[in-house]
């Protein structure tokens, strides 16, 4: 785990952080910065799911969320990197199109969100405001986006949960069968 911990946020650069302060003496319990199975799986787990869920203020929710579950926090932390300026575009893109797909919306092939349209360039209601023709556009990116972003959020940190949980487990066994292999070669070479 040495490797994982390397690329994690210290305790002090945590407890520095601006948008987590308020959080105070609560940062110091131990299983908040423990490296265990249940801890580092959730932590994860909760930081995809608000790293997918939430456009803005990611960190500090997925930081409240692992101290209530104590979780491992530099993993809730650094998970909700999963959404970022390079990611941010596709995912949203396939939320949106899994929402539509769910309400049971016609997705053509090469169908994508209405554009924000700008002024004069909406032939539907040439009278309405920029602002009128923009809320109405937006509304209907609304629903299916909203609906896909939590349904990918739940189904990828539940996926996350188990895949960490299983890899733990997986290494465990993997150790601990070549410690038995070891020290039974060992005891026949005396």
């Amino acid at each position: 785990m040495s490797l994982l911990t390397r690329y994690l946020p210290s305790p002090e650069a945590l407890q520095g952080h601006r948008w987590l302060r308020w959080l105070g003496p609560t940062l110091q319990h131990p299983r908040l910065w423990h490296m265990s199975r249940r801890g580092l799986a959730m932590g994860m787990a909760v930081g995809m799911f608000f790293g997918l869920l939430i456009p803005v203020a990611q960190i500090p929710a997925s930081a409240a969320a692992a101290v209530v579950l104590r979780a491992n926090l530099p993993a809730a932390v650094g998970s909700t990197l999963v959404s970022n300026p390079v990611t941010f575009g596709p995912l949203y893109y396939g939320a949106w199109h899994l929402g539509k797909t769910m309400l049971g919306e016609e997705v053509a092939s090469g169908d994508a969100p209405p554009a924000v349209a700008r002024d004069g360039e909406s032939a539907a209601e040439p009278s309405a405001s920029w602002w009128e023709r923009t809320r109405v556009q937006l509304a209907g990116v609304g629903k299916p986006l909203l609906l896909g972003l939590l349904v990918m959020a739940c189904g990828l940190g539940l996926l996350t949960y188990f895949l960490v949980s299983w890899g733990w487990w997986l290494r465990t066994r993997l150790r601990r069968h070549r410690r038995v292999k070891a020290s039974l070669r060992g005891a026949r070479t005396r």
